[in-house]
């Protein structure tokens, strides 16, 4: 998994690429506080590789919690740049700090 995150200067808004290679997988969506935590919002397109991949843009200057949703199961992102603790999953979120 990873996350790519590219700033705008145009514009406050950073641009965030999720990669999740997830070969098996039918369906991964990326969902969080960005998007009210709903699977329809960000779904990612899956590849020829087998990898899922999308890009959200994003406000800058914000801290987002959020998870990946594949084929229904929540997975955390290896590679966020924190994990915050949630009392209604219980359980860890990743954090994204833009």
């Amino acid at each position: 998994m990873a996350i790519a995150k590219k700033y705008l200067k145009s514009k406050p808004v950073c641009k965030v690429t999720f990669t999740v290679p997830a070969e098996e997988a039918k369906s991964v969506a990326v969902v969080g506080d960005f998007n009210n935590w709903s699977p329809e919002a960000s779904t990612l397109k899956k590849l020829k590789n087998g990898t899922f991949k999308g890009t959200l843009d994003l406000p800058k200057e914000n801290s987002f919690e959020f998870k990946y949703l594949v084929d229904g199961n929540y997975i955390n992102e290896a590679e966020a740049d924190r994990y915050q603790w949630n009392d209604y999953a219980g359980s860890e979120n990743a954090v994204l700090e833009l």
